[in-house]
Order: structure tokens, then C-alpha cells, then sequence
């Protein structure tokens, strides 16, 4: 499986070298890549994500036992797939007919959105159509922890509670219901990260205005928590 780097990367790639291919090659390179990738304003992209795998995994009794935090990762990039079924794990759709998911939320809420700081850019994981919504070209992984690994791990999610979806009621009660909606997330990346032998950790320091300014959030848009994910140092 290629990694979402490669696929973003030899698609560009695949479109400046068309010429000098066979026109039939070129033209299975690009659809193939375009498969995964749509550009849409402004030169961001859209990446649509395999579908996630569900009939893999540990039992929970070993993941249990297993889960735990980790602060060395390899720079090893996450291929597409893993990345699909670490973002389904987390917070995806797991009742199409009802758009309910694999965390729960306050009185189904679905406030939290997840930010995803990659090499390659900032992405919002958009769960219904289990797709990747580049938000920034530029990558902005120094800027999501004061810890040294943020800037090399492959992947950071960031936690985002959206309180303008949340039923009428005071910061303090919104603040606290998206802070446990943000936990059971959490969790459920530990378990994925466990079962599948990934390394992650649940992450509070962070300069969160700055980084709300680079992602252009809104002012009723809160980070939570950031979650760094990626394959164990070895």
C-alpha cells in the first residue's frame, strides 16, 4: 500500500511527467493516483481514504493489556490504509444508517473534530464520507506540542471541539462535555495503536492560541488535546 505522502507526491509527480510516457501508461497513472487525490481551491486536496479494515485486529483482553504511551516513533510515514483505520478507530462512522460512531458524544453531539498534522499538510478527517480535507499545505506539526518528537512523529491528531454544535449552555458545561468526548476518542486511537503494535501519546502541552491561529479556527472552535501516532523507534 502506498504511503499518503507517496500517493499525494508521485500524483503531482504523474501529471508533470505525462508527456514523456505512452499516452496509455500516463493515463493509468493518473487515474490510479486520482483515485486517492482531488484538488480542490486553492491547490489544497482531498484524499479519499481506503475503506477501513474490520476483521483484523487483537482481542481486547491482550489490547488491554498492551495499551500504553510512548514518546520514541521511527519518521516511518503511516501508509494510507493504517491511517484509514487508525481515523475510523477513533471517530468514524460505525452505523451508516444513523451517522453514528465508535466514540460517543454528548447527547450525540459529534462536536469533536479531528485535525490531522502530517509532513505533507493539515487535513481534516471528515468521517461520513471517510475522507481527508487539506486545510494548510504547510506543515504544522512543531506547532502542535512543546515536546522535541512533535515536529518528526508522522502523524498528530488534533482535538477540536466545535461548541457551535452543542445545544444551548454555559463554556464551563460545553467545555467539559467536549474535554470527556475528547477521551473516549483518545482511547479508542490507544487501542487501535495497541493492537496494530503502534506507539502514541496523549498530549496537554500545547500553545493552543498559536496553534489555533495557524489552523484559521474559529473563535468557538476549541483545541482539546493533541495525540501524536506512529510506528514504534526501534
Amino acid at each position: 500500500m502506498k504511503r499518503i505522502h507517496q500517493g499525494i507526491n508521485q500524483f503531482e509527480g504523474g501529471m508533470i511527467m505525462k508527456k514523456g510516457l505512452p499516452f496509455a501508461a500516463g493515463l493509468v497513472v493518473t487515474l490510479f493516483f486520482l483515485s486517492y487525490t482531488l484538488t480542490f481551491a486553492e491547490g489544497l486536496k482531498q484524499v479519499q481514504l481506503p475503506a477501513p479494515q474490520l476483521d483484523g485486529g487483537q482481542p481486547l483482553m491482550q489490547v488491554l493489556k498492551h495499551r500504553k504511551s510512548s514518546r520514541e516513533f521511527s519518521s516511518e510515514k503511516l501508509t494510507v490504509q493504517a491511517l484509514s483505520n487508525l481515523l475510523w478507530a477513533a471517530f468514524g462512522v460505525n452505523r451508516p444508517d444513523s451517522g453514528k460512531r465508535t466514540a460517543p458524544s454528548a447527547m450525540n453531539s459529534q462536536e469533536m473534530d479531528i485535525y490531522v498534522a502530517t509532513a505533507d499538510g493539515l487535513f481534516l478527517f471528515d468521517a461520513k464520507p471517510h475522507r481527508l480535507k487539506q486545510v494548510l499545505a504547510e506543515d504544522i506539526r512543531a506547532m502542535t506540542g512543546l515536546q522535541p518528537f512533535v515536529k518528526e512523529v508522522p502523524v498528530n491528531l488534533i482535538y477540536v471541539a466545535d461548541f457551535s454544535r452543542m445545544s444551548s449552555g454555559a463554556n464551563e458545561q460545553k467545555e467539559f462535555y467536549s474535554a470527556a468526548d475528547t477521551g473516549f476518542i483518545a482511547q479508542n486511537v490507544y487501542l487501535y495503536c495497541a493492537s496494530e503494535g503502534l506507539a502514541t501519546v496523549i498530549r496537554g502541552l500545547v500553545e493552543k492560541p498559536a496553534l489555533a491561529k495557524a489552523m484559521k479556527l474559529r473563535a468557538d472552535q476549541k483545541i482539546t488535546l493533541v495525540q501524536s501516532v506512529g510506528y514504534p523507534k526501534k
